[in-house]
């Protein structure tokens, strides 16, 4: 190979440089020179360059390195990229190319890990660019926010969809708290929440960081100009400034969530339905039980309930009043949630021995019934280190159970190594009340203690309860009242209860007198169920979108299990 470079050499006798706009001439004919070394070099004017026209030379142009090297070291055409890479970083003698003055690698040129069509600029690809706009000092920031998730597809921003995170990042850009240069990618600002919501949850309290410019020109209240560009159903409590090194989910402590529901839900399954029929076989097969005898509730042995649809049904469960025995049962039952436990039947995608299923629930409160309307409601307080995906499935072990009269200790087996599915109470009742930052306050409080509130390191506590009148009435108008006129209207909640008592299968035979799991409600990973139940992604929903006709069932299952352990961390909160 060498020899080969060495006759091309001779074939070659001056080669010409261009390096830093100044052309340099070096005599390469030296026959005693070291093969292992660079050859001397000899300086040679322009002039005296130009004089001899019978030498040949090779001009090496710096635009070209590569060509010219490949040209004169094979003479021909290579097949090699990583080599002609390699060789492309190299001079003429085989020596480092300095790249200064080289142009940037334009590689992936135009691709954007933002959703919007603009280039780095800000501007969209084709315009002319105008006069760049000077350039305003972030800050890392914590926006305290709320919003009524109908109509989003959740909290997390997303390409092509309408989120919580979407709509709020479009107004920050408009209103000039994100700069144009950064309006392309939410990453570039560092974006990141306390707790992520599924579509159509609601939050009367929540906190995205990112870095801010907080002084707009000519903007006197940012966060009341921000305002101005959001929907009426999305706001902004306030802004603190927050330490530089803050994550948002990682300084978080808790979270607390809010799950309202209709108090008939607590009502038997209707007898003579698919769930009532698998129950009391397999509770036949137990001995020294007593199974739940349905036709003798109050409710269905009514003389009107024999032959009654389901929309009579549903205005008689309106007018349902729960008992304080029933009140009780499900309060002694949801404290089977406090404290640490493994939820991996409470979420998708995560294998009994994933330590990640390790959560910890500091108290479960359920209020008083309080009549809304025609309809009593009740309302379960979660406060939770945090909670994994479809916390919903909390909730409904807890009302499935104690409609049927299963024992609480049917949620002790549920955290055990056995998978059985729990399907997910509608997305219309839940609501995250707010995120809790007590760790990252009391260390902030121990550093403000020497410094003045004017000091640029002093830095605020995180507090929703100084927005209380307002966050409260936000709830009230978009929250409360919109849940409530949806379930009037739609009946959500009485459409997925009906939904439970039609499945007739296996899969929720664990709701038996005994609370015990039956090997044929097991699910074995790899192993095709004979009818499986399958959810209804309509209640993931916050109404149904058509009135029509009936919504495609669809099994939920199956997508939400391909979901990675990454992916599912970011979902979770």
């Amino acid at each position: 190979m060498w020899r080969l470079f060495q006759y091309t050499l001779h074939r070659a006798p001056l080669l010409t440089l261009r390096r830093r706009n100044i052309h340099v001439m070096y005599d390469l004919h030296d026959s005693e020179q070291s093969l292992h070394s660079p050859p001397a070099k000899r300086l040679i004017t322009e002039a005296q360059a130009g004089s001899s026209e019978s030498s040949k030379r090779v001009r090496i142009e710096h635009e070209e390195p590569e060509k010219t090297l490949h040209s004169a070291e094979y003479g021909g055409p290579s097949d090699t990229p990583a080599a002609d890479t390699k060789r492309g970083k190299r001079d003429a003698a085989g020596w480092a190319k300095s790249r200064r003055g080289k142009a940037k690698d334009t590689k992936n040129k135009g691709r954007r890990r933002g959703t919007r069509d603009h280039d780095k600029d800000g501007q969209k690809e084709g315009e002319e660019q105008g006069p760049r706009a000077p350039r305003l000092p972030k800050k890392q920031s914590a926006l305290l926010i709320g919003f009524c998730g109908t109509g989003c597809n959740g909290m997390q921003i997303q390409p092509d969809v309408r989120t919580i995170e979407g709509v709020l990042f479009d107004a920050l850009v408009r209103a000039g708290a994100v700069s144009s240069d950064n309006a392309d990618d939410p990453v570039k600002v560092n974006l990141g929440r306390a707790a992520r919501t599924d579509a159509g949850v609601h939050a009367a309290g929540n906190l995205v960081s990112m870095k801010l410019i907080t002084a707009i020109p000519g903007v006197e209240d940012w966060v009341a100009r921000v305002n101005e560009e959001l929907p009426p159903e999305i706001r902004v409590w306030g802004s603190v400034r927050v330490q530089n090194s803050f994550n948002a989910r990682m300084s978080c402590d808790s979270r607390k969530y809010t799950y309202f529901f209709p108090s008939y839900l607590l009502i038997p399954p209707k007898p003579g339905s698919g769930f009532q029929r698998a129950y009391e076989e397999h509770a036949q097969s137990m001995q020294g039980v007593v199974p739940l005898d349905a036709s003798a509730h109050p409710f269905w042995s009514a003389p009107e309930s024999r032959s009654s649809g389901s929309m009579d049904d549903l205005v008689r469960k309106r007018m349902w009043r729960i008992s304080a025995d029933q009140v009780e049962l499900i309060r002694e039952t949801a404290k089977k949630f406090e404290g640490t436990h493994n939820f991996h039947n409470f979420t998708v995608g995560r294998e009994f021995g994933d330590r990640s299923n390790q959560r910890h629930m500091w108290k479960i409160e359920i209020s008083d019934p309080a009549v809304y309307g025609d309809t009593e409601w009740i309302s379960v307080l979660f406060h939770g280190q945090s909670f994994m995906l479809h916390q919903r499935k909390m909730m409904s072990s807890l009302v499935l159970s104690c409609r049927t009269g299963t024992p609480g200790q049917v949620i002790d087996e549920l955290y055990g190594p056995r998978m059985v599915m729990v399907p997910k109470m509608p997305a219309l009742g839940l609501l995250l009340e707010y995120p809790i930052f007590d760790s990252y306050n009391k260390k902030i409080t121990s550093i403000n203690e020497k410094l003045e509130p004017s000091h640029p390191d002093y830095r605020p506590e995180i507090d929703f309860e100084k927005h209380r009148e307002s966050i409260d009435a936000f709830k009230q108008t978009f929250i409360y009242d919109n849940m409530r006129c949806i379930e009037d209207r739609d009946g959500v909640f009485d459409a997925w209860v009906r939904s439970i008592d039609s499945y007739g299968g296996d899969d929720l035979l664990y709701l038996n007198p005994k609370g015990i799991i039956p090997a044929a409600a097991v699910i074995k990973k790899g192993d095709k169920r004979d009818n499986p139940f399958k959810e209804k992604r309509k209640f993931d929903l916050t109404s149904f979108p058509d009135k029509q006709g009936i919504p495609t069932i669809e099994d939920d299952e199956e997508t939400e299990s391909k979901l990675n352990k990454s992916r599912l961390e970011d979902m979770e909160g």
